[in-house]
């Protein structure tokens, strides 16, 4: 599988450095393979009549970007959505509209971890995931928690970069957690962070992934066990990525089937 060595290179090389599961996945980036297994992105475009750029104030004293929609009828009900490597772009707006659809009662905040940078190429797109700074990145989280109030109750959901983030959210959103949705996300490796965890997991993997490949989601099951966690896996005979229609190895039953999962998990847990 073509991340397979990357991975154990990954692996091997930050044991002993004790980097997070975010700046593992971003170190990834710097391998050319990795690169180039991403395909650039088709064009895809999404006009909301909904929903609407907003700024926040974040923990470190600046300011963070995001798209909201809010709900129809006022509730503290909220979905933190995270972009995959390529940024908030209009992929990431258009499926939080349609999971805003379907939920019901629900606002949706789609957070940017990228600070305004939307990458079109996988090389951009490579820069920019490592250019992320941890701390702001959890500033911008932290910022998001403050903006939706102490009485919200808190769901997460992201994809590649963004499923790792969606986790490290719902660890920083803390009691108002209520559910998290990694799509072929890195998963967090300290059981110490894991028991920190206030809400279940629902984890949607690709088996075709040579990175986040079945052994390592076999690891997150274990550890989450350890941890006292539950975790709910669905795996799939698809690629890294396989849930963008964007990308060229987008896969339309692994996607559909993965969608009905994600909605049946989220529903209950924000009502």
């Amino acid at each position: 599988m073509i991340f397979s060595s990357v991975f154990a290179f990954s692996q091997s090389k930050m044991a002993c450095c004790k980097e997070s599961a975010t700046q593992k996945f971003a170190m990834l980036a710097s391998d050319k393979k990795f690169v180039m297994s991403h395909a650039n992105p088709r064009p895809y475009h999404f006009q909301s009549t909904i929903g609407k750029a907003i700024t926040y104030k974040t923990a470190d004293g600046k300011e963070a970007n995001a798209f909201e929609i809010k709900a129809k009828k006022s509730t503290n009900n909220w979905l933190f959505v995270i972009h995959e490597w390529w940024g908030l772009n209009d992929f990431v707006k258009h499926e939080s509209k349609k999971i805003y659809n379907d939920l019901g009662d629900v606002n949706v905040l789609d957070l940017d971890l990228y600070d305004g940078k939307v990458a079109t190429t996988r090389e951009d797109a490579g820069k920019f995931m490592q250019a992320v700074k941890e701390d702001r990145a959890q500033a911008i989280i932290k910022g998001a928690v403050a903006y939706v109030g102490p009485n919200a109750h808190i769901a997460t959901i992201g994809w590649c970069f963004g499923g790792g983030w969606s986790l490290q959210a719902s660890i920083l959103a803390g009691k108002q957690d209520v559910a998290c949705v990694m799509y072929y996300g890195m998963p967090e490796q300290d059981i110490n962070k894991l028991k920190t965890l206030h809400a279940d997991v629902l984890g949607n993997f690709a088996n075709k992934d040579g990175w986040i490949n079945p052994k390592v989601v076999a690891q997150f099951e274990a550890n989450m066990k350890a941890a006292g966690k539950k975790l709910e896996v669905h795996q799939y005979d698809a690629d890294h990525g396989f849930a963008n229609p964007s990308n060229p190895i987008y896969d339309s039953g692994a996607t559909k089937d993965a969608y009905a999962h994600t909605i049946a998990f989220l529903k209950p847990r924000l009502k």
